[in-house]
């Protein structure tokens, strides 16, 4: 990067590397360096970028592992303790060839929890109020340098995960164990601070739940993560033939919990919202991506319970059916499954982002399906949309 103060200021370097004279070092592992194109790959990607560039002849899920859904981690029944690796994957975001398909991120760094299967997002790390937990990076077989910063709840300076303030970064070949008490009940996110603006966008984000005690679940609860893409970034650490600008982003793949419609509405593989007449649903939104997302439920009117970690005072609450979401914002919102049943769409409501390219209806678009409908002849053919053979 050009300037090393912070934007809006003037410091020099010479005036920078003045004031900060004994610390050598801290600033090496910081993350704020200039850095190419291609300087996040490893060095088979790299050779892979160069012979490629030019054929475009490129199989993207060749080598590596394709992800699968997030799954949900319970930390308090695995002694509060859990592994995170960032692991290069093939990412179909939707997979068939209705609604603007196929659609896919040709790379991402997937977040694994253990022995699990990467996932963009990465797995829901859940626990309960009161616990410490242990969060290792594993980065043993990375090819880059990662972190992993937790939103929301209080820790000590060192084990914030941001290699610019803390000095700490976990490079190729090598493990950090970060402590994170449980100190905030909510729903929050973490995700990788190194080069930031590049490694959430290749996919390393997720969501860390801190249950209150005494918690009492909905009938129907969901965790839901919004992200926009700008997929020349993804097909650059692919090593095809694009070019990216993070200053020049133009996001072209809109998702929920990391897949696109009619993908979204698979029962397996996406997140529809699937329930029974006088179901109490709460789901917790998360905004991942760097724009605001409006999203918009049909015929049903909600409440916001939940901000950021805080709980809404039940006076301060009120009926809405539009839920705007700015980046890293975090709301949960309760409503009763109390419409006539059926299919009922759950959207963002910047109508382009509702789209797979040029093709409406696509991205993100979710749905609230009544059981009740799951049964008839338009489900059916939304199933076969989806690619759900089930």
């Amino acid at each position: 990067m050009t300037d090393i103060g912070a934007p809006g200021t003037s410091m020099t370097r010479r005036e920078f590397a003045k004031a900060t004279a004994g610390t050598t070092g801290l600033f090496a592992l910081a993350g704020c360096t200039a850095s190419s194109p291609t300087s996040d790959l490893t060095a088979s990607e790299v050779d892979a970028s160069a012979s490629n560039t030019a054929t475009q002849q490129v199989d993207p899920s060749a080598d590596v592992p394709t992800t699968s859904p997030p799954q949900i981690v319970d930390l308090d029944e695995q002694d509060h303790k859990v592994t995170l690796s960032s692991v290069p994957s093939y990412h179909e975001v939707h997979p068939g060839e209705s609604m603007g398909g196929p659609v896919d991120l040709p790379r991402v760094w997937a977040f694994q929890a253990d022995d699990r299967e990467p996932s963009v997002p990465g797995p829901i790390l859940r626990t309960t109020e009161g616990n410490d937990i242990e969060v290792t990076l594993d980065n043993t077989d990375g090819g880059r340098p990662h972190t992993v910063h937790f939103h929301g709840v209080r820790k000590t300076w060192e084990n914030d995960g941001v290699p610019t303030t803390t000095g700490i970064t976990v490079p190729p070949g090598e493990k950090h164990t970060y402590e994170i008490p449980a100190n905030v009940p909510g729903t929050h996110l973490y995700h990788c601070h190194y080069q930031t603006h590049r490694h959430i966008d290749m996919g390393m984000y997720g969501f860390f739940r801190v249950d209150p005690e005494g918690y009492e679940p909905a009938d129907q609860e969901l965790f839901m993560t919004l992200k926009e893409w700008d997929s020349d970034l993804n097909k650059q650490m692919a090593g095809m033939d694009a070019s990216y600008s993070p200053r020049q982003r133009d996001p072209d793949v809109f998702t929920i919990n990391g897949k696109s419609a009619p993908r979204t509405l698979h029962p397996e593989d996406g997140s529809p919202v699937i329930v029974s007449q006088g179901d109490t649903v709460r789901i917790h939104f998360a905004n991942n991506g760097y724009m605001m997302h409006p999203m918009h439920t049909h015929n049903h009117r909600f409440e916001v319970v939940e901000k950021d970690g805080s709980p809404i005072p039940e006076a301060a609450r009120y009926k809405e059916d539009v839920l705007n979401i700015a980046p890293a914002e975090r709301k949960t919102i309760e409503f009763e499954a109390d419409a006539d049943p059926g299919i009922y769409l759950m959207h963002c409501h910047k109508v382009f982002h509702a789209m797979n390219g040029n093709s409406y209806p696509g991205g993100m678009v979710g749905a609230i399906v009544y059981e009740e409908a799951m049964d008839t002849e338009i489900f059916s053919q939304l199933m076969d949309y989806a690619g759900y053979e089930g």
